[in-house]
């Protein structure tokens, strides 16, 4: 169960955080913005979580792909850009490779490194997400400007994360 959520959005007590499935079913009008992007973001993260589910992907191995696309790249170097250990990186491309969606080799250069490389199969799974997330009314395909939207999003990311004097 997701939470009960009361007319005011609150959730009863000893619930998880409640996520409406219809937004009619809460006066999300009344609701402070910090929680309506709390709630927006896990409804849309639940449901592009479902999504690539649905394709053997998880999220993580989602950013992989994002940071393939332009190249074959050492597994450190992934693990540094997706911001994760090289363990964590380790079990994300193993689960890429078995879904076909990316291949390992060893490094012409260094054969200490494990090199990565995005697959076709790859290719088309990160184009299909792409085009969910942009284009799917589940997803953010109900923003009518959807990079203006992204832009804000940057710009509030940036904000809220930037250092203070």
């Amino acid at each position: 169960m997701i939470g009960r959520v009361w007319d005011d959005g609150a959730v009863a007590e000893g619930d998880e955080p409640a996520v409406p499935d219809r937004p009619d079913q809460v006066d999300v009008d009344s609701w402070p913005t910090g929680r309506l992007l709390s709630v927006a973001a896990r409804v849309v993260e639940k449901r592009f979580e479902d999504f690539l589910a649905s394709r053997g992907l998880t999220h993580a191995g989602m950013i992989t792909l994002h940071h393939l696309a332009d190249g074959p790249r050492s597994q450190r170097e992934l693990a540094v850009l997706c911001r994760v250990t090289d363990q964590t990186m380790s079990r994300t491309i193993e689960h890429l490779d078995r879904g076909g969606h990316v291949v390992r080799s060893q490094d012409q250069q260094d054969r200490r490194r494990t090199s990565v490389k995005i697959t076709p199969a790859g290719r088309r799974a990160l184009a299909a997400a792409r085009r969910e997330e942009r284009e799917s009314d589940t997803l953010l395909g109900a923003v009518d400007d959807y990079e203006h939207f992204r832009q804000q999003l940057i710009a509030l990311i940036a904000a809220a994360t930037s250092t203070r004097d």
